[in-house]
């Protein structure tokens, strides 16, 4: 089992389950560099015994281990625990200087988000959602076992005699995830697993080319890129610029976006989609002068990025 290429500098987003624990020794048997955060979401009796086994691996691999509470105050769920997760992860890295954050997603991941979003009516924007490698603000998530099972990362653990926890409420099939895993996904890939990792291939292939040829323009924190034909192309784009800002939108805001043109998203991004481009930047809060509301109207800048603009003091756009 082999992880290809890997930065110096890298988080590895561990649990102690299968999957975490695998990529950790993994990462180990071809001497990648790498620490180690883990989040105590206290939810299960056997949550303090991960904790303890991450500090454990980490004391014995000489490694740094960074673990964080989630707060009792806070109400537990699906997205606050993502939400608490990354922001932990990110202060780690601005802190720290990462490159890369490890997470270690594999292929039975990969199919049930597919399958979930198939469920709901996706398009192809939501059905690969998980990626090999995705870009962030400052630092870049790769996810090296996408082209494993969970099984094979099993057999490799029991062959190795590691240890590895189990999370039974990943069996509780009242979450929609679960029974998708349980009543689909597991016995598909079990049969095809092969064919599943040809398609995925594919998806992506296909997807990088109809990409490839828009034209983009960067300038600071602004970018333009030119207004496709097609617009799963334009909310494709849209997309993957969000997830570089740490935004994750729903089927719900995608179509809000192609429908307003001009919008602000999460109280941080504006985007606005003209005639002939997609402009994508950070909200600002500030007033304009006359002068440059005057020379921006005449410069056709959309009015929800002008005052970004005018904060870098970028006064035209060729």
């Amino acid at each position: 089992m082999g992880l290809g290429k890997i930065a110096k500098r890298n988080l590895l987003a561990f649990s102690g389950g299968v999957d975490s624990t695998a990529l950790f020794f993994l990462l180990l048997s071809d001497n990648i560099k790498f620490d180690i955060a883990i989040v105590n979401y206290n939810q299960r009796k056997q949550s303090k015994d991960e904790v303890a086994y991450a500090k454990k691996l980490s004391k014995l691999y000489n490694k740094k281990c960074f673990v964080k509470e989630f707060p009792k105050e806070l109400k537990f769920n699906e997205n606050n625990a993502r939400n608490f997760r990354y922001k932990f992860f990110e202060e780690i890295i601005k802190k720290e200087n990462y490159k890369t954050l490890l997470t270690a997603h594999q292929l039975n991941d990969k199919f049930e988000w597919f399958l979930m979003q198939f469920s709901r009516g996706a398009g192809l924007s939501e059905l690969t959602g998980l990626e090999d490698e995705e870009e962030r603000k400052n630092y870049t998530i790769k996810r090296p076992l996408l082209g494993y099972t969970k099984q094979e990362l099993i057999n490799f653990l029991e062959e190795k005699k590691i240890k590895y926890f189990v999370d039974k409420s990943n069996f509780d099939t009242k979450y929609t995830r679960n029974h998708i895993r349980k009543v689909f996904a597991n016995e598909f890939i079990k049969q095809y697993s092969n064919g599943v990792k040809r398609s995925f291939k594919y998806l992506k292939k296909d997807t990088t080319s109809l990409l490839s040829n828009i034209k983009s323009y960067k300038n600071n924190e602004l970018t333009i890129f030119d207004l496709p034909d097609d617009e799963n192309i334009t909310i494709r784009l849209i997309d993957k610029e969000l997830k570089k800002q740490g935004i994750l939108i729903s089927k719900a805001t995608r179509d809000e976006i192609l429908r307003q043109k001009e919008i602000i998203i999460s109280d941080k991004i504006a985007i606005s989609i003209t005639q002939t481009q997609i402009w994508i930047a950070p909200k600002i809060d500030i007033t304009i002068p006359k002068s440059f509301k005057e020379r921006y109207r005449k410069d056709k800048i959309p009015k929800n990025i002008r005052t970004y603009l005018f904060s870098i003091n970028c006064k035209k756009i060729d």
